[in-house]
């Protein structure tokens, strides 16, 4: 599955506007969903970049990519793509848990993710 530019930029713009649209509905009290479902077009989202994220790591190891320089580059790469994705995971969940207050936790704690 290869998506072209436009493909991708047309996916990102309708989960974005998607998640700005029951964000408002949230906010002005049109809507009395839980914060959790506010934000599943993000994760949906997210969860899509990181499955395009292994395939394309599949493909690369699968074609015989072995340069020293090259493998190395992709390994970092795919570490910090997972490691800041972990991270917006977290901050988003512990948004989440904030907004609909099952827990106590200063706000300055939930930002410490991003």
């Amino acid at each position: 599955m290869r998506m072209s530019l436009a493909q991708r930029v047309l996916l990102t713009w309708l989960f974005t506007l998607l998640f700005l649209i029951m964000l408002v509905l949230k906010l002005d009290e049109k809507a009395s969903w839980n914060w959790f479902l506010i934000f599943i077009p993000v994760w949906i989202f997210d969860t899509i970049l990181l499955v395009m994220l292994t395939v394309k790591m599949a493909r690369r190891y699968k074609s015989g990519f072995d340069s020293q320089h090259g493998s190395h580059n992709i390994k970092k790469t795919t570490t910090w793509y997972l490691i800041a994705m972990l991270l917006k995971l977290a901050f988003c969940l512990a948004l989440c848990a904030k907004l609909e207050q099952f827990t106590i936790m200063n706000l300055s704690y939930v930002f410490i993710p991003l």
